[in-house]
This record gives structure tokens, sequence and C-alpha cells, in this order.
């Protein structure tokens, strides 16, 4: 029995060996370059023809650190249509390939659902590997309930867009989280406090690196640690914590009115109003007149 057994492990071991062609997504650091598995080490060092990333500079920075040497061809959004083509290609020839993105977990805000789409229709393996998340990390960071949440990926680049974007993540009860980019992260957090109102958030930046940072609050106290500081460097990812009570919306008008019977003048009150929240003083202003036009809103409680 022992002998039949230890013949049947052997053909077992050599059915692995000659497993078809199989599409890898392999998760890779997103800042240090210890947070990779020793099974994605193997798969790009010793189970895959071809790695495609994002960038082939990026990637090629981890595989040397690591040593390893394989063919890279570039898979982004601009042409993941004809590289998923190649990718399948690829596949039926008989070699595996491995899709990566610049860091984390490829797919999460990433490109690569064509090619595991075409890998599966052509019934080629797609095997995923468990890794490095920025999602995850800030959402354990955040020190929010991670019982339920939602991931609603980057918030769109355009204001009006990005506004209504917000919009709908106000009316969601759970932790939410959502990435943004440098440039963009304080006109972000404005446009959070002015829809969000006091509800907490959580920012994460340069996870995993020597300045990585939480910084926690109201998303205006985050906005005027982060203006303060002038330039803003470094990835975001922004983790909104679940509604525990009615947050207060935010209300520029009656910021100016509170702070105009503090005894700023007009004009003060609306400049200091408008940098908080990352507004043009002429909007404020109007909001301001606005109220005063309509006796039933001015009273700022």
């Amino acid at each position: 029995m022992w002998r039949q057994a230890r013949v049947i492990s052997r053909f077992n071991d050599t059915l692995l060996n000659v497993l078809p062609a199989t599409l890898y997504l392999v998760a890779t650091p997103i800042g240090n370059l210890e947070d990779i598995t020793l099974r994605a080490l193997r798969i790009l060092r010793d189970e895959v023809s071809v790695i495609a990333c994002e960038d082939t500079r990026q990637t090629r920075k981890l595989l040397d650190h690591y040593q390893i040497r394989k063919r890279l061809i570039s898979y982004h959004e601009h042409n993941e249509a004809g590289r998923a083509a190649e990718i399948l290609e690829v596949l039926r020839a008989g070699d595996s390939v491995a899709v990566v993105s610049d860091a984390g977990t490829p797919l999460v805000s990433d490109p690569g659902y064509r090619a595991v789409s075409a890998a599966v229709q052509a019934g080629f393996p797609v095997v995923p590997l468990p890794g490095a998340s920025a999602l995850l990390v800030a959402l354990g960071g955040s020190g929010f309930s991670t019982e339920e949440f939602c991931f609603a990926g980057f918030l769109p680049s355009k204001s009006g867009a990005r506004r209504r974007a917000l919009e709908r993540i106000a009316g969601e009860r759970l932790t939410v989280v959502v990435y943004e980019a440098p440039h963009r992260i304080l006109e972000t957090l404005a446009q959070m406090a002015m829809i969000l109102g006091d509800r907490k958030i959580a920012i994460a930046r340069e996870l995993t690196k020597i300045h990585e940072e939480f910084l926690r609050g109201s998303a205006a106290e985050i906005r005027a640690k982060l203006e303060q500081r002038g330039g803003v460097r470094g990835e975001f990812t922004i983790v909104i914590g679940p509604v525990t009570e009615r947050p207060r919306a935010a209300d520029p008008a009656a910021d100016v009115m509170r702070l105009e019977s503090e005894g700023l003048s007009r004009m003060d009150a609306v400049k200091s109003v408008a940098k908080q929240f990352g507004l043009a003083k002429r909007d404020v202003y109007r909001l301001a007149m606005e109220r005063d036009s309509n006796p039933s809103d001015k009273n700022p409680a």
C-alpha cells in the first residue's frame, strides 16, 4: 500500500508539472519591496514566460531587486484591448503569463479585466495570487468599522462628476474607501467638506513607505493640515467612516453669519470661510447674500 501510494503521489506531481498555460494575477508591493509573497516570486521567476505590466520601467525595478529576468510587455488602459489579444496568443502557444500592476493587486482600479475575460472564455486557467493592496491596508489602519465596507475606486477627475459621486457616497451608511491623486486631493477634500459635513474620514498617504502617514478628522480639518504644508505629495487612499449619527452638513453662509456675530466684517468672514472650504470668495459671498435675502434662513443655528 505504501509503494502504491508513493506511485500515485509521483503521478500527481507529474500532472502538476504539465498544467496547461495559465494566466496568473500577481500582486506586487505598494511601496516596501519586502511586501511580496514567496509564491509570487516563484511564479514570476519559474512559472511564466511573459510578464504584462503597466509600466515596464517600474516593474523592472522590482524584478531587478529579486534578480528575475523575464520578457516584459506593457499592459495599460490605453492598449488593453490589443494586449489582451496578444496575451491570449502567448497562452495558446503554451506559455504562461503573469499580469501585474505598478503596485498592489491587479484589476483593483487597474487594467487586466480584458485579459482575464479572454483567458476564461478561451478555457485557460486564471490563478489570482493574494498580496499587497492599498485598499485593505488603509482600511485596516483607519480605525473605522471593517465589518462592512464599500470600495469606490478612483473618484472622477472632473469636478462635477466628482461632486455627484460624493453625493452618492454621502447616502452610504457603511465605511467607504476611495483613491485620489495628489494634485486633486485639496479640491476633493473641499468638496467632501461641503457634501459630507463633519463626517469623519482617514487619509492614508505613502502606505508602507518611509513617510507613511495617517491623517484623521473631518475633511475640512485634514484639508487645513495639508494646505499648511504647501506642496502635497504621495498617493492617497481615503477612508470615509460609517454614519453613526446624522452629520452636520456644511453651510458656508451660516458660518459667515456666525463669524460676523463674533465681530468680523462681511469680507473677512467670507475670506475665512472660503479658505476653510477651498471655495471661491465670490461663491461664499453669493451664498451669504442669498441668506440675507431669505429671512427664514438668518438663524445660523
